[in-house]
């Protein structure tokens, strides 16, 4: 057995490896191409990055090598100074990531906006593609992308044929190979695109004897090697710290990106450590120092290797460390293979990887949270000046916008009958107290008024300013009453009168009896739209993107959660819950019925097997709840009462009363203590009746025992905010224990209620005196 338990991690870690070095192979040597460094320094940062910053890295599942993102930086620093200084500038730039690294600065890094890295990385991506092109028309790029722009004309009216061919060739099989339709092409789409794509190019390019540039790489033995730095001390500086914040930057997003992919992708027990940022800094600094003191390009995480590493079902370090072995063999067996790649199929490829950059979605997402300016400056500033140019500005345009943020407040002023109401938004500094008292000062001091607070900060003098005009009106007669947002009161981050438990549901507070009387009846939809209103100003722009995911790809909820349609119980809040997390029914009294007893009503059926059968959810919990106002009807019953829907429907629950009053069914109640009264006993009771119920549904069966479903119940104690998850005994005679879940401590998967029939003992419980009132109202 543990062979076995060992084996299938490496051999799944075997073949992902083999899958990320097909990928890095002619990637690599496209990037070194792209830079002007020889062809070998792409092989060797490959080959370090994954053996060195995979066996030291934090994140153990990145793929980290040379990466486009540093494509721009490091043609630009061996245009400047040469092969051999740039490669002591890696070495360099790897000892300050070391430095960042015990300075345990790594998280401080991910503080830059994300418009100025996704800015950064289009602009690079734009530099590219205007580089690739021109050995894609069979030419040759010039120095910076303004040269290469203004030369495109004169290279389009002049193309190779060859090149343009082989690169049309390169581009079609790269963009068409995911796209292959039928069983033939999801056998083929096992080879990475990348692969594809330079492969066919060249075996095209060989059978038709093109006259082409082809890949030549030397000998090992004329291997170029680092050198003293030589050149402007100040230069040289600004180009280690280029290195190391560029680098730095995108192997920590890529680190975070590859965590957030792997939770998405896999269960709990089947995932990594997450990444410890710290720690992979270190590795990366380290694989920079190896690679530049052996001849190799700037090394950073790469976004899209260790996807593809994630996908390929990778779940140690080992197969990072693996492909970086493949490679090393790779540079030493396979030289006459790869000196047949014509290099206008590596440009084609690289190309077409910097128009990728130029990412779509980035854009949107920028738009959507109004920082497209900083994005776009950021994306020139790269494109015109350079990569640390770029992102001086993007920074400056950033700090700049939030500054206008801060400083820009919006007072809207409007009299409805006898109220004033008078809307504040943006945040209130002393900038904006001139106008604010402007506003204050046109309402008549024994006036109803009422402020809405839209603003997350109040500095000392928009609150004094504030604080001395509401004491003048209440002083002369007049009414405030201070609604908003979270944090409206001045100075003390909440609504003025509004009590503590209203804050997070201040446009409602039904369940509150500490508020005021409103200074203006609210007729009525007005609190549902007042809530939505919130809902559009205050959420939406946080979960939009993640609905827009969902939209898109469709719902995938890992769990049906069946619980009462009281109001008291809110799901999303309770389970600490988001959007498409939960497949939630929920109905009077949390009850299943039978097969075949839903004679009226079989929505209840119908969404456990749309939620078994087509979203194949993982597990079911019943929720229970403290004063169930069913289970108080239940217990209240009178026989021969008229058959309303409400009476029709609970009968689902007559199984509950008989379970509870039988003296041969094991006892359900909440650990440490016994139920409070006979309500709680049969809300109790109930869930695990209910769960009883849920194993009687085909679909439900089928599952369990096929081994892929799971049945859970759960309580919640409204008066003492607690949950309490079912757990079963160790035999027939014990009781269903309810535990209490601790906040600081994540409990153990909880056991659906035991077989069906199960005996219990024939004592008397807590309400032994209950059972023989409810076996007289049974009869």
């Amino acid at each position: 057995m543990p062979a076995r338990t060992h084996a299938a991690p490496f051999s799944a870690d075997l073949s992902a490896s083999v899958a990320v070095f097909l990928i890095a192979l002619p990637l690599s040597l496209g990037i070194a191409l792209a830079t002007g460094a020889p062809l070998q320094a792409g092989l060797v940062a490959a080959a370090v990055g994954g053996i060195v910053a995979g066996r030291l890295g934090g994140a153990p599942l990145q793929v980290s090598g040379p990466a486009a993102g540093l494509t721009v930086v490091t043609a630009e620093l061996i245009q400047r100074y040469g092969w051999r200084t740039t490669c002591a500038i890696t070495v360099l730039a790897g000892f300050a990531q070391l430095g960042l690294a015990l300075l345990r600065t790594a998280r401080s890094a991910l503080m830059v906006s994300p418009a100025i890295v996704h800015g950064m990385l289009a602009g690079i991506g734009v530099t590219i593609a205007l580089a690739q092109l021109h050995i894609v028309l069979g030419g040759s790029p010039q120095s910076s992308a303004i040269d290469n722009a203004l030369g495109l004309p004169g290279q389009l009216a002049d193309p190779h044929p060859a090149a343009l061919a082989v690169s049309a060739l390169t581009l079609a099989v790269f963009l068409g190979w995911p796209r292959l339709p039928g069983r033939a092409g999801q056998r083929l789409r096992k080879v990475p695109a990348a692969l594809a794509a330079v492969g066919t190019a060249t075996a095209a390019a060989t059978l038709a004897g093109l006259t082409l540039p082809r890949v030549d790489l030397p000998s090992w033995r004329s291997h170029a090697l680092p050198e003293m730095p030589e050149g402007p001390v100040l230069g040289l500086i600004a180009a280690v710290l280029t290195i190391t914040l560029v680098g730095s930057v995108e192997s920590l997003l890529s680190a975070v990106a590859t965590d957030k992919l792997i939770a998405s992708e896999r269960a709990t027990g089947d995932r990594p450590p997450r990444a410890d940022l710290d720690r992979e800094l270190r590795g990366q600094g380290a694989a920079n120092i190896v690679s530049g003191a052996l001849g190799g390009l700037p090394i950073t995480g790469v976004a899209v290797r260790s996807v593809a590493n994630v996908k390929s079902g990778a779940v140690s370090r080992r197969s990072t460390m693996l492909h970086g072995l493949w490679l090393v063999l790779a540079a030493g067996l396979l030289v006459p293979v790869l000196d047949l790649i014509p290099l206008a199929a590596l440009a084609a490829l690289v190309m077409a990887v910097g128009v990728q950059m130029v990412n779509i979605t980035h854009m949107r997402n920028v738009t959507r949270h109004r920082e497209f300016v900083v994005y776009l400056t950021t994306t020139a500033g790269v494109v015109l000046f350079g990569v640390l140019e770029g992102v001086g500005l993007g920074i400056a345009v950033a700090v700049g916008l939030a500054l206008h943020r801060l400083a820009r407040t919006r007072v809207t002023h409007e009299v409805r009958g006898e109220v004033h109401h008078l809307r504040i938004r943006g945040q209130l500094t002393f900038l904006a107290v001139p106008r604010l008292s402007r506003e204050l000062g046109r309402i008549p001091t024994d006036a109803a008024v009422v402020m809405e607070l839209d603003g997350s900060f109040m500095d000392h003098a928009a609150y004094e300013a504030l604080k001395d005009w509401q004491d003048s009106q209440v002083a002369h007669g007049g009414r405030v009453e201070v609604t908003g947002r979270p944090g409206a009161k001045p100075g003390s981050g909440r609504a003025r009168g509004a009590h503590p438990c209203c804050r997070p549901w201040t446009p409602w507070q039904n369940h509150c009896d500490h508020r005021s009387a409103p200074a203006e009846p609210v007729r009525g939809g007005g609190r549902l739209a007042s809530g939505i209103g919130v809902f559009q100003r205050e959420t939406a722009p946080h979960v939009r993107g993640e609905l827009e995911r969902l939209a898109r790809e469709g719902q995938r909820p890992t769990q049906l959660f069946l619980t009462c349609a009281d109001s008291r119980l809110v799901t999303s809040m309770i389970t600490a819950s988001g959007p498409g997390d939960l497949f939630t029914v929920r109905n009077v009294g949390n009850l299943v019925p039978l097969p075949g007893e839903e004679v009226t009503d079989e929505s209840v059926a119908a969404a456990i097997e749309y939620a078994v059968d087509v979203l194949r959810v993982d597990s079911i919990t019943v929720c229970g709840h403290s004063g169930c106002g069913a289970m108080q009807a239940l217990l209240d019953s009178a026989p021969g009462a008229p058959a309303t829907p409400l009476r029709r429907w609970l009968r689902h629950g007559l199984p509950s009363l008989e379970r509870m009053s039988s003296r041969h069914q094991p006892w359900a109640r909440i650990s440490g203590r016994l139920p409070a009264d006979a309500v709680e006993q049969l809300c109790l009771t109930n869930v695990v009746q209910q769960l009883e119920h849920l194993r009687a549904h085909e679909s439900v069966a089928r599952r369990l025992a096929e081994g892929t479903l799971e049945l859970h119940g759960m309580y919640f104690h409204v008066g003492e905010a607690q949950a309490y998850l079912l757990t079963e005994g160790d035999g027939f005679f014990d009781d269903h224990v309810f535990d209490r879940v601790h906040p600081d401590a994540v409990p153990a998967a909880p056991a659906a209620v035991g077989a069906p029939g199960a005996m219990g003992s024939d004592q008397d419980g807590p309400f032994g005196t209950r059972r023989s009132a409810l076996e007289e109202t049974r009869a």
